[in-house]
């Protein structure tokens, strides 16, 4: 190779892996602003377009409910912020809170009064996508898409400069108002409980464990004292905080918040792992065209840039670093059983949906979102990455610490489970 080749070689090496490796989403290949999403929205609204769906409007909720008919989200799955940190924060409040709906693929916000339904959904391509809906009643309806005004917060260093969803727990002034001394924390299975949901509405049991959740605070001398709030744990009833009946449900079930902070943090870690290893085989081919390299020809620069994204999200779907539950954790609606009914089911009758709510979250720890869309899209190199990993640590080949947490019946379990219902296996995972 000549001087001036290598010169040019080592160049590009240190924009894979250095600083600037943070990937630019509104550059090739990602475009993100200009490309053309493919998401459960997008096919919801050529339904509408196509007058296949008719979408349906109340006065007191608007097109919420038939929204989330539209997109298969169950209102069981309803969870309430009261914290004044979202697009419609003048709307919300401690006595009229954000409600919150969820699948496996798509996030519905609602406001009392609201100007627009919020939405977020896994792109298989772009990550995430986020869109409003207008409240006010139309002929038909469109879902209109948002790139910049959402991107401020929600592609922030928060998520690794990544389209995703963030979840917080703060501390809420008697108006929902975070307060900065304290701070805030990010919520997801990792998340000690005692720090979990401050500024949202919990209701459910769970003895002993404490969470910031159902209070407010009048000053610095209430989170100071690091005292629980009468009244704010094991709460069943919402009626003393604000109306419910303005609500599809009265509950903020404590099992569909677990669920959702999980769910978040592994799309999150789906969405890096699609756009980082897009742009680190978009710089590859730039690489090689420059270098009269042969096309597919692979630089250790970028095969590090996938994997260390492949590996991030590998821990997340095994939940290393998961919280222990010190207390058994019980909803107040019908959440669970809803969402462990769905499957699917080996021939024993297990799911990675069963759930544990004694000592964790899944009595299986192996993420469900193996099964979506945006999981399977991933582009080849880093799917291929987390599947080969995946199975190095149930077969036990992978003894990383990060995993220690796995028993060996664990292993097996999930392990037989993938194998019965996860029909895109490669074929190495069919062997005995």
């Amino acid at each position: 190779m000549t001087t001036s080749r290598l010169v040019l070689a080592a160049a590009a090496a240190t924009l894979l892996v250095g600083p600037a490796a943070a990937t630019d989403i509104n550059q090739p290949p990602i475009n993100y602003e200009t490309a053309t999403p493919d998401d459960a929205v997008t096919r919801l609204q050529k339904d509408i377009a196509a007058g296949r769906v008719k979408l349906a409007h109340t006065d007191d909720h608007g097109y919420l409910r038939s929204v989330l008919k539209g997109l298969a989200v169950p209102e069981s799955s309803q969870v309430l912020v009261f914290s004044r940190t979202s697009l419609q924060r003048s709307r919300i409040g401690p006595r009229t809170p954000r409600a919150v709906y969820f699948n496996d693929d798509v996030y519905v916000g609602f406001c009392l009064r609201g100007d627009v339904l919020e939405v977020s959904v896994a792109d298989p391509q772009l990550g995430t996508s986020f869109y409003t809906l207008d409240q006010e009643p139309a002929e038909r309806p469109r879902f209109e898409r948002n790139t910049e005004r959402c991107l401020i917060c929600h592609a922030s260093s928060a998520n690794r400069g990544v389209p995703g969803h963030l979840l917080r727990s703060v501390h809420p002034d008697r108006t929902g108002e975070p307060m900065l001394g304290p701070g805030s924390h990010r919520t997801d299975d990792t998340s000690p409980f005692a720090q979990r949901w401050g500024g949202w509405y919990v209701t459910g049991r769970h003895g002993a464990l404490e969470h910031l959740g159902n209070r407010t605070y009048r000053g610095r001398q209430d989170y100071d004292e690091e005292r629980v709030e009468p009244g704010s744990q094991n709460v069943t009833d919402l009626r003393p905080f604000f109306t419910t009946g303005l609500y599809p449900t009265a509950h903020s079930d404590v099992v569909a918040l677990m669920v959702l902070g999980h769910q978040a943090a592994v799309h999150n870690r789906i969405a890096r792992a699609t756009l980082e290893t897009r742009a680190a085989l978009h710089y590859q081919d730039e690489l090689n065209r420059a270098l009269k390299e042969p096309p597919g020809t692979r630089y250790d620069s970028v095969k590090g840039r996938i994997a260390s994204a492949g590996d991030d999200l590998v821990k997340a779907l095994f939940f290393s670093g998961e919280a222990k539950l010190t207390d058994r954790v019980e909803g107040t609606t019908t959440f669970a059983r809803d969402f462990a009914a769905r499957g699917p089911f080996d021939a024993e009758g297990r799911s990675l949906r069963e759930f544990d709510l004694r000592t964790r979250l899944f009595r299986y720890p192996c993420s469900y979102l193996v099964y979506t869309e945006s999981f399977d899209r991933m582009p080849d190199a880093v799917r291929d990455h987390v599947l080969r990993k995946m199975y190095d640590v149930l077969t036990g080949a992978n003894t990383d610490r990060a995993f220690a947490h796995l028993t060996s019946a664990d292993r097996a379990a999930i392990l037989d489970i993938l194998r019965a219902t996860k029909p895109n296996l490669p074929a190495y995972w069919r062997d005995r």
